[in-house]
């Protein structure tokens, strides 16, 4: 009996040793790390209403993980990665994120796409004290360090952005009729509250639901407003649906285009033959074009496509996913060899990272956010093109202001160092 009991107590304490060292990564048992391999995962849209373009951003960083991976890994690991599909359905995404950390049992989630799904999981990665970094998506919950502490952004926010395209609108709309066209989740209502905090309220405004792909009463409605420019916060399938509508019914306004709906590529892909449409389009970026070929991160992402991405239509979202990659493999380097949860935590927050961003990554103990500003663009000739300078704001009643620092350009191996 007494043997028993003290099986039982040895037991006892291994689990007890077990779940401390699951819950956030401390020695050797940190989840998803050997001495060869760091095992990362995230969700995706890789069919669903979202998956027009976006489908292409995990490919994209799994290709330059695989280049680091060739060129010897971080500190002697290899990056795996795991994407699974979570069609921009919120309740797909709690299975497949219970899955990659209670089954997978990965070290990070990283770059889980989408508002309305990736706020369903913040709870549950919090409750199970996993790195959720870089989430694709501009909304302002990910920068919450206090409720929050282990989510990290890494698009501008949606409010950020809103006040640099309404200030563009201002400065050269002025006297026209604006009205807003959003999806009906965080994403429109914090684009329409930047773009509100610049012009005062819209003349009118409208919003859809990704599970219904018909857009005809609201841009009727704009129409019968007299909307003359209409800023759209819509995924990229709904942005060429509206453009698409709008042409049917006559109605011409102005486009200016959320960041995360204005891919050239994706847009012409989606409106075929009807491509000429988004000539005119105003949108805004962060990060270099993927037609700019003078770029030395194009060149670098450009090469890292077509050797372990199977040379793929080379687009803005490969751009993304790329930098998205980047930004993680040097958040790695920063965290040491002894790798742990804490310590990948507590790196990111140290900041100084260096990337292909025009604006500042703005990572602190107190502010979880990404990128900080960004650069206007605009479709003309059938070409995405920027023009002026960069542009940094709050997501308060901050100015919309010039970002003069110059960019960074990528080491000569293309593999970031700590910063």
């Amino acid at each position: 009996m007494r043997r028993f009991w003290t099986v039982l107590a040895v037991l006892s304490l291994a689990a007890a040793t077990t779940a401390c060292s699951d819950s956030g990564g401390g020695g050797g048992n940190t989840p998803g790390v050997t001495d060869t391999e760091i095992l990362v995962g995230t969700h995706m849209p890789l069919t669903g209403p979202a998956a027009a373009g976006y489908s292409k951003i995990a490919p994209a960083t799994k290709a330059y993980f695989d280049y680091v991976n060739a060129n010897g890994g971080v500190h002697g690991r290899k990056i795996s990665y795991k994407i699974m599909d979570d069609t921009y359905n919120p309740a797909t995404t709690q299975q497949v994120v219970r899955e990659l950390v209670l089954q997978d049992k990965v070290f990070a989630i990283l770059n889980g796409l989408g508002t309305p799904t990736h706020t369903g999981v913040l709870d549950f990665l919090k409750t199970n004290r996993v790195p959720d970094l870089f989430v694709a998506s501009g909304s302002r919950s990910w920068n919450q360090p206090d409720k929050y502490p282990g989510t990290f952004g890494f698009n501008v926010d949606y409010t950020v952005e809103g006040k640099i395209l309404a200030t563009h609108v201002k400065q050269t709309q002025a006297g026209k009729k604006v009205c807003f066209l959003g999806q009906d989740d965080d994403f429109g209502r914090d684009a329409l509250a930047g773009i509100e905090k610049v012009l005062g309220p819209v003349a009118a405004k409208q919003s859809y639901v990704t599970s219904n792909p018909n857009v005809g009463p609201q841009l009727g409605a704009l129409k019968q407003a007299g909307c003359q420019v209409v800023m759209l916060a819509a995924v990229p399938g709904f942005t060429a649906l509206s453009l698409g509508t709008a042409a049917k019914i006559g109605f011409k306004p102005q486009f200016v285009v959320s960041q995360v709906g204005a891919d050239l590529t994706t847009l012409s892909r989606q409106l075929g033959q009807s491509a000429p449409l988004t000539e005119g389009l105003i949108s805004d970026n962060y990060l270099p074009l993927s037609t700019d070929e003078a770029d030395p991160w194009i060149q670098l992402f450009k090469k890292v496509n077509a050797e372990h991405n199977g040379g793929a239509e080379f687009d803005n979202n490969i751009v993304y996913g790329m930098s998205v990659a980047y930004l993680f493999v040097q958040s790695l380097q920063a965290a040491g060899k002894d790798l742990t949860r804490d310590g990948l935590v507590a790196a990111v927050e140290k900041g100084g990272f260096q990337g292909p961003g025009f604006a500042p990554l703005r990572f602190s103990a107190r502010n979880h956010s990404g990128y900080g500003g960004m650069r206007l663009s605009r479709v003309q000739g059938g070409k995405q093109a920027y023009f002026g300078t960069v542009l940094e704001t709050d997501d308060a009643g901050g100015p919309v202001q010039p970002y003069t620092a110059s960019p960074a350009v990528p080491p000569q191996n293309g593999i970031p160092t700590a910063p």
